[in-house]
């Protein structure tokens, strides 16, 4: 019964990392509480996900998922935004935006979520190759707010360490992702060259010379939960083919 398993909540677990990751949790055998605002695509993921509808930019549904996941043994904070806009375009607003979801939201739950958890549970915030250096400057703003999440990834780290919970955090480069699809269609309109051109000049700098998959960030998520990864805390982990090597 799904109810005696334990449970694992995941957050944008409608497309992309989060899907991949809620899909690879199942199979690994855990009941999982799938949280997303795009309903459709949460219904895709099957009976044997519990879907849980939510925008986590505002704060009563935060609030109702903290309800959900209290005592949960993981946590995947793999929701977040982008706007690839030029950082001398981006406003205020633009930022606020952005922080709602990829930071206020993430903190918010990884301290309200990580508090209820039993000692050897294990959260696992989704970063971006983008914290650790200025990819372009049309995604300043998510390069921010992404590197936000490291440090308050650090920072969880040691406050729930006495209680034996990890936290911890990966940095994906380029993956084949509807995320990844839109910054191109932006960047390709803003810059007037064409998405075939950006997708090669941005291939051409990874030394493995191809983008990720889903499933291959689910894995390194799959594995910073287990119990395989019992001694390591406060860590990131770059998933980028050899893009970023620190």
């Amino acid at each position: 019964m799904i109810a005696d398993l334990p449970l694992a909540v995941v957050t944008g677990a409608a497309s992309g990392i989060g899907r991949a990751v809620a899909m690879r949790l199942r199979d690994e055998g855990l009941a999982v509480l799938a949280v997303d605002r795009v309903e459709a695509g949460l219904a895709e993921l099957g009976p044997e996900v519990q879907p849980f509808l939510a925008d986590l930019a505002l704060e009563a549904d935060r609030d109702r998922l903290v309800r959900r996941a209290a005592g949960c043994r993981h946590l995947v904070n793999a929701a977040g935004i982008m706007r690839a806009r030029p950082i001398l375009d981006l406003t205020v607003e633009d930022i606020r935006l952005l922080q709602s979801v990829n930071v206020e939201a993430v903190w918010d739950l990884t301290s309200r979520v990580g508090r209820t958890m039993p000692a050897g549970g294990s959260i696992v915030n989704v970063s971006s190759a983008s914290a650790k250096f200025a990819v372009t400057t049309e995604v300043a703003a998510y390069a921010m707010t992404k590197a936000a999440v490291l440090s308050l990834t650090r920072s969880f780290a040691y406050a729930f360490a006495a209680s034996g919970v990890r936290v911890n955090a990966v940095c994906p480069g380029i993956i084949d992702t509807p995320m990844q699809d839109r910054v191109l269609e932006e960047l390709s309109a803003s810059r007037g060259v064409s998405v075939e051109a950006l997708s090669a000049g941005r291939l051409g700098q990874i030394p493995l010379g191809r983008s990720g998959s889903p499933d291959e960030c689910a894995a390194v998520i799959w594995f910073l939960l287990s119990g395989d990864s019992r001694y390591l805390t406060g860590q990131s982990i770059n998933v980028t083919g050899g893009w970023v090597t620190w």
